[in-house]
């Protein structure tokens, strides 16, 4: 016998629908874009967060009028809260992922809170019946990168944008070194461009600069031995390393998914309820559906993502077993990290307690 759940009085928290004649708030109109490239526009790229350009350029306009628009379904505390976060690189897609899972649910015919605490625990969403019983708890998981990543990719962009003010067409690599190259300090990074700059003004411009930072820069050339014109015309291109390179695997996504199953278990057993977990992953981390499923069904593949720059992408490891899901959990819900962020549905046929029926055939093309 499942036992009432109990919601905590929040105030500010409504039913499962905002019903509100006025309008929403625009938060990230064309008074935010002008307000922010103020105040970060003049930072070096070093200094800014990686999600500047989703910010301010016009390109990301209709993602900035979308999250407007799923923050308007929501308490004005809970919204801004999120609009003050997303644009930090570590909340980013965090926030985006659980605003995609709720636009899912609700296309999906479904009504919901968000962030509605029961019986002390917040699940990210909650599914609720016409007249605001729950039937599923979804939690959200954004696999992401380890956290240095960020750090060191702004770190490699900053001696990247130091070499491209230097005046000669030309692109330039690392020497490999048989192991990860460590992301330079800004000084160093200043340093190591002023070496490169000083050599490909010398006479006769070698392809091979060594510099006392420890970076060997190597000139690219054509295979009939020219050096490769640079995109940026006249002055110098650097590819450097991605600090994303490596082997990819859904592998990742186990432990976390289990630490849901564990926090909500005593919640979902006592009131008989469902569990989904809603996934979407950090373009860094190089996942998609298409390993999601080679994790589900055990497929014996091997793939790694890696760029031009770089020069070492790490150890090979066994495929990934095949991966059987939880009985406590309901199923999955992938998320895609593209524009408009389409869902899909991955049901678990061994669950003890089964998906909503509006999520099962979920394959959300937006």
């Amino acid at each position: 016998m499942s036992k009432s759940l109990r919601s905590a009085q929040i105030i500010d928290t409504p039913g499962p629908c905002m019903n509100s004649d006025a309008p929403p708030p625009r938060r990230f109109d064309q008074e935010f874009v002008e307000e922010y490239q103020r105040r970060h526009g003049a930072k070096t790229p070093q200094g800014r967060s990686l999600t500047y350009d989703n910010a301010v350029d016009e390109e990301f306009a209709p993602r900035r009028a979308w999250l407007d628009e799923q923050l308007g379904r929501l308490p004005a505390k809970q919204a801004d809260r999120l609009a003050r976060n997303v644009w930090l690189d570590e909340h980013y897609w965090p926030v985006h992922f659980e605003m995609a899972t709720g636009a899912a649910l609700r296309r999906a015919g479904l009504q919901l809170v968000y962030d509605r605490s029961w019986d002390g625990q917040t699940p990210d969403w909650t599914v609720l019946t016409d007249d605001g019983k729950p039937v599923c708890l979804v939690e959200v998981h954004t696999a992401s990168p380890p956290r240095e990543t960020y750090g060191n990719m702004r770190a490699w962009h900053q001696l990247t944008q130091q070499i491209k003010k230097i005046p000669v067409g030309v692109v330039l690599m690392l020497e490999p070194t048989g192991q990860p190259i460590p992301a330079p300090t800004a000084k160093t990074a200043k340093k190591a461009a002023s070496e490169v700059h000083q050599a490909l003004s010398s006479p006769g411009c070698p392809s091979r600069i060594p510099t006392s930072t420890g970076h060997t820069f190597l000139v690219q050339a054509s295979r009939y031995g020219y050096p490769l014109p640079s995109p940026f015309g006249l002055f110098a291109c650097f590819e450097p390393p991605s600090s994303i390179a490596g082997q990819v695997s859904a592998e990742q996504i186990i432990g976390p998914i289990r630490t849901k199953i564990n926090k909500y278990r005593q919640l979902v057993n006592s009131h008989d309820l469902p569990l989904v977990v809603a996934v979407g992953a950090h373009p860094f981390t190089g996942l998609g559906l298409e390993e999601l499923d080679d994790l589900l069904h055990g497929q014996s593949v091997i793939t790694f993502q890696f760029k031009a720059g770089d020069t070492h992408i790490g150890r090979v490891n066994s495929p990934s077993p095949k991966w059987d899901m939880p009985p406590e959990l309901a199923g999955l819900l992938w998320v895609e990290n593209a524009f408009p962020f389409a869902v899909t549905s991955r049901p678990n046929a061994a669950a003890e307690r089964p998906m909503p029926a509006a999520l099962t055939d979920l394959s959300d093309h937006v």
